[in-house]
């Protein structure tokens, strides 16, 4: 049986519902910028620098990259909760498990505080 121990959330509802938000979060952000190089007519580096260094686009971005973070959190959890099992490989199923969620909470942690770095030019 899967425990809670290595997971952030309440529920698996609230998983569900934070998937889902973190979902729709990361679609408007992808539709925004689909739009804004669909709808701008010779888009320049000045004007893709402008757009980036309003206090709203990287808010925008701020959220998005949270949405991200959330949602493959919640990914990668499902994931190795439901395929890194003692079924699946034995009496090493914990530690292996706890490596791969481990591996996968560092790399969204530099992943997250890179972007922030990128956004806010800290």
């Amino acid at each position: 049986m899967v425990t809670n121990v290595t997971n952030f959330s309440r529920s698996g509802l609230y998983d569900w519902m934070a998937q889902r938000v973190s979902a729709v979060i990361l679609a408007a952000y992808t539709l925004f910028l689909l739009g804004y190089l669909f709808f701008s007519s010779d888009l320049s580096y000045a004007e893709w620098h402008g757009l980036f260094s309003s206090t709203g686009m990287r808010i925008f971005s701020l959220l998005a990259l949270v949405a991200l973070s959330v949602h493959a959190w919640v990914g990668m959890w499902t994931i190795s909760t439901d395929y890194l099992t003692p079924m699946a490989l034995g009496k090493l199923a914990t530690v292996v498990r706890f490596l791969f969620q481990a591996a996968c909470g560092i790399a969204m942690f530099a992943f997250f505080v890179w972007g922030v770095q990128i956004l806010w030019g800290i």
